[in-house]
């Protein structure tokens, strides 16, 4: 337990930028800005096996980082992505939360989401660590949205202030497009 607190004290604090029901929260790591070098980060597919943010290397990449698939606003937000992602042949979406691969994929199955990739950061929170969005409260992650250029500079960040509110679509819908055109 030591190492956990060990952890969380080296790391930045954010203390107050996101609420839960109106609950203020801290944020543990860095609050990215369009123009920063998106950091890598290791999480799981659902197989288990490593995704990285490097591997998508030369391609636009939208990252919907959501607490948990099996909460109705998580749920509504990861399915609009999906929705989409057939429309954005030239951009890449990946859906992050804490949730356990296995739990990830029965709701990949029962949702029918075949156009994103859904991932996991239960491991060791090291998405939630390198993009500022790891909730210390609740060890799960804060409702986001990170769009990532071919040449890794993010062109896009919306931290959404309180978790149970839904983030704006249209805005980061638009910035994909406007980046896959490019």
């Amino acid at each position: 337990m030591g190492t956990t607190s060990a952890c969380h004290s080296t790391m930045e604090q954010r203390a107050g930028v996101a609420t839960f029901k109106g609950n203020p929260l801290t944020l543990i790591g860095p609050q990215l800005k369009p123009g920063d070098s998106a950091p890598d980060f290791e999480v799981l597919g659902q197989d288990l096996t490593p995704v990285k943010r490097s591997n998508f290397a030369g391609r636009t990449l939208l990252i919907s980082a959501v607490p948990s698939l099996d909460t109705p606003v998580c749920d509504a937000q990861t399915r609009r992505f999906n929705e989409e992602a057939a429309k954005l042949p030239n951009v890449h979406i990946l859906a992050i939360s804490m949730d356990l691969p296995f739990a990830q994929k029965r709701w990949c199955g029962a949702s029918g989401a075949g156009h994103i990739q859904v991932v996991s950061d239960h491991k060791n929170a090291a998405f939630g660590k390198a993009y500022g969005v790891l909730i210390k409260e609740l060890r799960l992650l804060s409702r986001s949205i990170f769009l990532i250029d071919g040449a890794g500079v993010i062109r896009y960040v919306e931290y959404v202030p309180e978790v149970t509110s839904h983030p704006n679509y249209d805005a980061a819908l638009t910035a994909a497009r406007q980046i896959a055109k490019s």
